[in-house]
């Protein structure tokens, strides 16, 4: 992955302030604005698909990613207990969203709340794998995510080869990303419209809802 210094809102000096890092690239202690932003964007995109699946009536490719029920931690929650424990670098947030949104459009299934937390904690580690430089433990991740280790070790599997272990993300996309997140601030923001209007030029029947665009 290439360098990270330099995140906030669009226009400021440091565009990378909210992954954590200041104007000298020193690193900021404290929750960063991240989370919020990525979970304001996951939980909009989720709301988003799942009205349109009633409202078109379209059934949603159901995989290993699904639960039977809604999990009792929100996204927001589940967020920030993954930073809270797992410790990987801020950045890997927002390369995990990159990795959901390239898994989504493989398989073509939506981002609804039966499969983000397991679409979450999944690519989140597998970030943190790519990118850090210290050794995760899926037993550990488990523990965190919820869900039992031999799970975990299924839907990597699934995940790494669904990405054709295509893992490297350029400076370039990562930085769209990173504005796009940013942009929820913005309210009724591009991204938030392309979620909601993705398919309107082409067959609504089709699945696979970017999270961005």
């Amino acid at each position: 992955m290439a360098t990270l210094m330099g995140g906030g809102k669009p226009g400021d000096s440091n565009p990378y302030i909210g992954l954590g890092f200041d104007d000298s690239g020193n690193w900021i202690p404290g929750t960063p604005t991240v989370l919020s932003l990525l979970s304001s964007v996951l939980e909009r995109s989720v709301r988003g698909n799942e009205k349109l699946l009633v409202r078109s009536k379209i059934k949603d490719s159901i995989t290993i990613f699904h639960g039977s029920k809604e999990p009792s931690l929100n996204i927001r929650q589940y967020v920030e207990r993954i930073f809270k424990y797992c410790k990987c670098s801020n950045s890997c947030f927002v390369v995990a969203v990159i990795y959901i949104d390239r898994f989504l459009q493989r398989i073509d299934a939506y981002l609804t709340s039966l499969n983000v937390h397991r679409l979450l904690i999944t690519s989140v580690l597998v970030a943190a794998k790519f990118m850090d430089d210290q050794c995760y433990n899926n037993a550990y991740y488990a523990k965190v995510g919820g869900v039992s280790r031999e799970e975990l070790n299924r839907l990597e599997m699934k995940f790494l080869f669904n990405l054709d272990f295509r893992l490297h993300v350029k400076t370039d996309v990562f930085d769209k990303y990173w504005l796009k997140i940013q942009q929820e601030d913005d309210g009724e923001s591009r991204t938030d419209q392309h979620i909601h209007r993705r398919r309107s030029k082409k067959d609504d029947t089709r699945r696979g809802r970017r999270i961005t665009r």
